[in-house]
């Protein structure tokens, strides 16, 4: 499948790409130079996440990430909200890294890690035909031992349950030490790697030549590059989109064009676009239109509704701030206020595990400070909770 670029639909995304560059130059600019601006980021960062995951078709809570993040779980960790950490993880690295680095063939192999395929299968046998049970240290069969044991199942009905259950055990335990072998990677070939052939076409398509889509890709950005800043990163994420370079994360496309952003400038420092926020806004049936111009204003029209909601969120921010700077005026200079009103100001839900940890006092001495600042609960739960600004 190829990526046509030679005629780009200039003339009708015009007034949207020039709209979303000064909207995302202004943002930028206002994060620069802004007290809030490190804690609007970090915001970005967990929304922008959450976000990524609601395109994908998959539901993660904000606080559940955060606490997740935290490593202060209420619950196990389902698969959306290990992907969402993942998202989260990837924003951060980009925007710790020089702007160039993301596309560079050192940070395309380090994002696409984490997509590698599916460790090693467990193989019930070794190498010289042994099976489980003679790994696990039982008889192969057809010896005393099996015979008292046949002549214990005809005395006792509930022999045979235990029975069953002793083999699974033996083979689990088997299971878990040939896992623990070294070089059973498949590739002396075998029964082994046959087990791994099939747990792969189980769960990747055998056909996806995901290196020849990301090279197709990367000559379209490449073609790209005459073009508009902001109007190229559009282009690189339809592009993403319609090629289907990633069969299980097609996440990393919008976090590549949010670095585009960043390479070009629009963007600076650690402010990487929060591309998945904006693009929330826009239709499904838009941002999956069979025509390519439609899809391409409807980017475009998330990445400007991506920087006002920036732009909103930053004012908002700052107006908190100031609020909660008058609570702390003539507190004692020993008052764990103005740490907590930084921690709030960084994160978009504190808890009380999460409170305590980082200013150095108790759970209880954390809930009281947090109720003269005057926060709002954020989860309604009686236990658990978190709180953040209204």
């Amino acid at each position: 499948m190829r990526y046509d670029l030679t005629h780009p639909p200039i003339r009708n995304l015009l007034k949207p790409v020039t709209e979303a560059t000064a909207a995302l130059c202004r943002l930028d600019e206002r994060i620069a130079r802004s007290a809030v601006g490190a804690g609007l980021l970090e915001r970005q960062n967990f929304a922008d996440a959450c976000a990524s995951l609601w395109l994908d078709g998959e539901l993660v809570h904000l606080e559940d990430l955060v606490l997740h993040d935290a490593g202060t779980d209420v619950r196990a960790p389902t698969h959306e909200l290990t992907i969402a950490r993942d998202v989260l993880r990837s924003r951060r690295r980009i925007a710790s890294q020089p702007s160039a680095w993301a596309l560079s063939p050192d940070g395309l192999r380090s994002l696409r890690r984490a997509q590698a395929g599916p460790g090693p299968g467990l193989s019930l046998g070794d190498d010289n035909g042994r099976g489980a049970d003679e790994i696990a240290g039982e008889p192969p069969g057809g010896g005393e031992g099996e015979r008292d044991d046949v002549d214990a199942s005809a005395s006792d009905p509930d022999a045979s349950v235990f029975a069953d259950i002793d083999a699974i055990l033996a083979r689990s335990s088997a299971a878990i030490e040939e896992a623990k072998r070294p070089g059973r990677g498949g590739a002396s070939g075998g029964a082994g790697s046959d087990r791994d052939a099939d747990t792969k076409a189980l769960v990747y398509d055998l056909d996806w030549d995901e290196d020849a889509r990301l090279d197709e890709w990367r000559d379209v950005v490449r073609q790209a590059q005459e073009l508009p800043p902001v109007l190229a990163a559009i282009v690189a994420l339809d592009a993403w989109n319609e090629l289907s370079v990633s069969e299980h994360a097609p996440w990393l496309g919008r976090l590549f064009a949010a670095a585009l952003l960043r390479q070009a400038g629009i963007s600076t420092g650690g402010h990487l676009v929060a591309v998945n926020v904006g693009l929330k806004t826009i239709p499904v049936d838009r941002r999956r239109h069979r025509d390519r111009d439609a899809r391409l204003l409807a980017i475009a029209q998330g990445f400007l509704a991506a920087a006002e909601i920036g732009l909103k969120e930053h004012d908002r921010l700052a107006l908190v701030r100031t609020m909660m700077e008058r609570k702390i005026v003539g507190r004692r200079t020993s008052s764990k206020l103005p740490e907590l009103v930084e921690l709030v100001m960084a994160k978009p839900l504190v808890s009380a595990g999460m409170v305590a940890e980082t200013l150095g006092v108790t759970q209880q001495a954390a809930r009281r400070i947090v109720g003269e600042l005057g926060l709002r609960e954020m989860t309604g739960r009686g236990r658990f909770r978190a709180w953040g600004i209204t």
